[in-house]
């Protein structure tokens, strides 16, 4: 499976007996899915296998769908309800001889309420249902081609993503093979510091010496945190790999990363293994900012 991101946007149309359908489909990230319909008046039947179609389709993303529906092919004619136009006549002509107001005009009186109507074009439950599937046919092709625009975007993630494991791994190495972590080192940085205190005319115990310097060894061993990097790196790299609905999983990585790195940073006896976990720290924000974008 590809990776997907949360945003993107498609549309999709169709003639269907002479009525114009179009399904206009945009996505934004979001924790889960939140589907917004837009549908035209008359067409609120269609909303719950809306929006089922959208769920089934993807597992993130705030998604908004509007449909327009132009409809042709269907005779309409106007009613005119007689009784009341001939009500009204017969008191606007009272009105015109007891107070001397205008004549009534025929287009006034049919553009008041209820004299001239304008219903809705008439189908059979045949043409409705046949005109619902074609509705929902091409919503289909709407979501397929906003699956198209977030596995797009979601293949430059990959890329983006997978530099960003490469980078951690490899401060992870280069902080592992630091010269800085050896007891030898470790030892002589204790004995400057001690020359620095003490008189210098005054012998160091070595015995005492060797045992500040073991202390500290083990105080700032940091084997844990990069064994547990390691791992990350390869969990990220799997997660990656198998694609799909990731996006939680590798936000969860992201911030095992940056506890390691903190720790790292913690425990470093050197400033070299500080920069390393600090650009660590750098590297796994921008990590954990692209998955973000992720389903």
């Amino acid at each position: 499976m590809k990776l997907q991101s949360m945003t993107g946007f498609a549309r999709a149309a169709a003639d269907h007996d002479g009525t114009a359908l179009a399904w206009e489909v945009k996505s934004v990230n979001g924790k889960s899915v939140d589907v917004r319909l837009r549908l035209p008046p008359g067409f609120e039947r269609l909303e719950q296998p809306a929006r089922q179609a959208v769920q089934k389709r993807f597992a993130r993303g705030n998604v908004q769908a509007v449909l327009t529906v132009l409809r042709g092919g269907l005779s309409i004619h106007p009613v005119v309800n007689e009784a009341f136009l001939t009500e009204v006549a017969a008191l606007a002509k009272r009105l015109e001889q007891q107070f001397g107001v205008a004549p009534a005009t025929a287009d006034g009186l049919l553009s008041l309420r209820g004299v001239l109507e304008m219903p809705e074009a008439q189908e059979s439950e045949e043409e409705r249902a046949s005109l619902d599937t074609a509705i929902l046919s091409v919503l289909g092709d709407a979501l397929s081609g906003l699956e198209n625009a977030r596995r797009a975007e979601g293949d430059a993630l990959r890329m983006v993503l997978s530099g960003h494991i490469d980078r951690i791994e490899a401060l992870t190495l280069a902080a592992e093979a630091d010269p800085s972590r050896e007891p030898a080192a470790i030892r002589q940085r204790v004995g400057e510091q001690l020359r620095l205190l003490m008189d210098p005319a005054a012998a160091l115990d070595e015995a005492r010496l060797h045992m500040e310097a073991a202390f500290l060894a083990a105080k700032a061993d940091i084997r844990e945190e990069i064994d547990r990097l390691k791992t990350h790196v390869a969990s990220g790299r799997a997660l990656i790999a198998a694609g799909g609905a990731v996006g939680r999983k590798l936000d969860f990585l992201s911030q095992e990363f940056n506890r390691e790195a903190n720790t790292l940073c913690s425990k470093s006896n050197a400033a070299a293994v500080t920069a390393i976990g600090l650009e660590l720290k750098a590297v796994v924000d921008q990590f954990r900012e692209q998955v973000q974008n992720l389903e």
